[in-house]
């Protein structure tokens, strides 16, 4: 079972995304929270694999906790979850280390699919907002297309691959299947892929492969 912590200071919003989550028989909500603070506690006590966080709440925002969980529970994948689609947020979901950004207004099928997701090691973000993302990171601009290249250059052959594969949307397991080699192994690639390119998560190495050509739009 997936387990998964649930914060949004609206009750009533916890209970349909919950309701949702119940369909899905490798889910299970074991945690709930109504703001950012509450989150971080529950967190600790239930070890989820992930959280979804709504981004507007009171004492500590979803963006804020965000953060907070890359620091202090590091092994739980954030999802930020909002009716704001503006790119400010999701620019800062982002850079706050979430794996991943829905829409409230989204597929309810989306949900589900973000949490197995992220919790495969893979990025998501809703189809309503990938695509501006990229072009938004990416802007175009010949300038950044070439320093992100510079920047890939560092790489090893293998950890291009992976990160490529990474910025296709591929979990840890569908990378290994693709170049041959073990999940435990991959890993450690995009470990050392991250580490080396000094990125916080999965979706800004995703970005980067985009803005380095390393993936077909």
């Amino acid at each position: 079972m997936i387990r998964v912590l649930l914060a949004d200071d609206e009750v009533i919003v916890r209970a349909g995304v919950k309701a949702i989550l119940a369909a899905a028989p490798d889910i299970e909500v074991v945690a709930e929270a109504g703001d950012g603070r509450e989150a971080l506690d529950r967190a600790r006590a239930h070890r989820p694999d992930v959280a979804l966080l709504d981004i507007r709440m009171p004492v500590l925002d979803g963006l804020a906790a965000a953060a907070e969980f890359h620091r202090v529970v590091p092994d739980v994948s954030v999802v930020m979850l909002t009716t704001f689609s503006e790119d400010e947020y999701i620019a800062s979901a982002l850079d706050s280390g979430a794996s991943g950004f829905l829409l409230k207004s989204g597929d309810p099928y989306e949900l589900m699919a973000a949490v197995r997701a992220v919790h495969g090691g893979a990025a998501f973000l809703s189809p309503q907002v990938a695509h501006r993302v990229i072009r938004r990171l990416s802007g175009g601009v010949m300038t950044r297309e070439a320093a992100a290249r510079e920047r890939v250059a560092a790489l090893t052959p293998r950890e291009r691959d992976v990160l490529a594969l990474v910025g296709a949307g591929l979990s840890n397991a569908e990378i290994g299947e693709r170049l041959f080699l073990v999940e435990g192994t991959v890993k450690v690639y995009v470990s050392a892929m991250l580490s080396r390119l000094e990125l916080k998560n999965r979706v800004q190495a995703a970005v980067l492969a985009y803005q380095a050509g390393l993936v077909e739009e």
